[in-house]
């Protein structure tokens, strides 16, 4: 039953999460974190944040992952395997009909309205971590981490994984408890 779950929590939200990682995320997290309660809010931030570091897409590194937490190597293939199959599935099924009609103005416009409601879901997102990282490691680190990675981002334009590294390097010193 266990890779039934794992398989569902999966695969629903990459069947319909529409925009690439940063739509699935929230998607995930409220099956993992929300419906299945394999994670709290907090492991699932670090896992996230852990896999952000890392290359390849995020959706497959979290289900690997959370696979292989709640049922080891097994759990981590059925995992990955019900993140990649709906992405499959749906671009073979659709690659013709969108072929076909990639000038049409209503595929544009629907492309369009997916925008908007994909950032609110990122913001939503955000926001959890936000009020998690005020209540767990406390407001101080929270604003210390937040500013140098903005100074680094846009400052000095150091690239993303780096800045993602070093925030965990200041969280494993200062912050392990």
């Amino acid at each position: 039953m266990i890779y039934w779950d794992l398989f569902c929590a999966f695969f629903v939200p990459n069947i319909i999460g529409y925009g690439g990682g940063p739509a699935i995320i929230p998607l995930i997290e409220s099956e993992v974190v929300g419906h299945y309660g394999w994670m709290n809010s907090q492991e699932f931030a670090e896992t996230l944040a852990l896999g952000n570091a890392l290359p390849s897409p995020i959706a497959t590194k979290m289900a690997g992952y959370v696979g292989y937490e709640v049922a080891g190597i097994t759990g981590a293939m059925v995992a990955v395997l019900a993140t990649v199959v709906p992405s499959l599935l749906l671009m073979l099924g659709s690659l013709g009909v969108l072929y076909r009609y990639r000038d049409s103005f209503r595929v544009k416009r629907m492309s369009q309205w997916v925008r908007p409601v994909i950032a609110l879901m990122m913001a939503w997102l955000t926001m959890g971590f936000f009020t998690e990282g005020i209540d767990n490691p406390g407001l101080i680190h929270m604003l210390v981490i937040a500013s140098l990675s903005g100074v680094a981002l846009i400052k000095f334009k150091i690239h993303p994984a780096f800045v993602v590294f070093f925030s965990l390097i200041y969280g494993g010193l200062l912050l392990n408890q």
